[in-house]
């Protein structure tokens, strides 16, 4: 049985144990003859050094995300046919839950993290967010039908040119219109980080950057200046509350 080369629906999950890691995947309805083949990358200790001396978005696009000038980061993507092109919104989302995992490995992201389908040269708007406590959150075709008028600045990040980090201003609430896998039309809000960080994807699936969304005459930081990594969203008590 010959087929082209294609990543698992389902992520292969890592959990370690002690000095132990392992490794389990699993996939529903399999079909018939379906043959599965793994391969691993071992790394050796010159590996690693090397690795270590790579800047931040060299690091990302090792990883296979596509960075700054690359012209899939600014076109609009693709929205999905659902339910009709089910199957294929599972394999971008599965290839986004692996490329995030891969990705989650090397850097610290307290604040949560995001990752759009273009950002792996797939020009689907499917998009996935990583909660700061960890839950995932996966969206299709999504639009922003309303956003609060209460704003704040904060610095973002992008895995896209990953090496500085710019003030972007975004609002503390908005509500998003997305779909399920089999087109059901749902609307979702969401509030201060969490909005931040879903605003950015949604971006993404239109074509747009945060550097669009800075202030005029604003700079970006080197991400060696930006005190932020490794710290979760901060909100004034008034925000936080709701």
């Amino acid at each position: 049985m010959t087929a082209e080369t294609a990543p698992f629906r389902t992520p292969i999950v890592p959990a370690a144990d002690g000095d132990r890691v392992f490794y389990t995947w699993s996939t529903r309805d399999p079909p018939l003859h379906a043959r599965y083949r793994v391969e691993w990358k071992f790394k050796n200790a010159t590996d690693k050094t090397n690795e270590a001396a790579l800047s931040p978005s060299a690091r990302m696009s090792a990883l296979g995300i596509a960075q700054d000038g690359d012209p899939i980061l600014t076109a609009p993507a693709q929205p999905f046919d659902l339910p009709a092109e089910a199957e294929d919104a599972r394999r971008v989302i599965a290839q986004l839950m692996s490329t995030m995992e891969r990705v989650a490995q090397v850097h610290t992201f307290a604040k949560g993290m995001g990752l759009a389908a273009p950002q792996i040269g797939i020009g689907r708007a499917a998009a996935l967010v990583r909660a700061p406590d960890g839950n995932p959150i996966t969206l299709l075709n999504p639009r922003i039908i309303d956003e609060s008028s209460e704003t704040d600045d904060q610095y973002e990040g992008c895995l896209s040119f990953f090496d500085v980090r710019g003030m972007t201003r975004r609002s503390l609430r908005i509500d998003v219109e997305h779909q399920d896998v089999d087109g059901e039309v749902r609307i979702t809000t969401f509030d201060l980080g969490l909005a931040r960080l879903v605003a950015h994807e949604v971006d993404h699936l239109h074509g747009v950057l945060y550097l669009s969304r800075m202030a005029p005459g604003a700079k970006l930081i080197p991400v060696t200046e930006y005190k932020g990594t490794g710290q979760r969203w901060a909100y004034r008590t008034e925000h936080a509350n709701g």
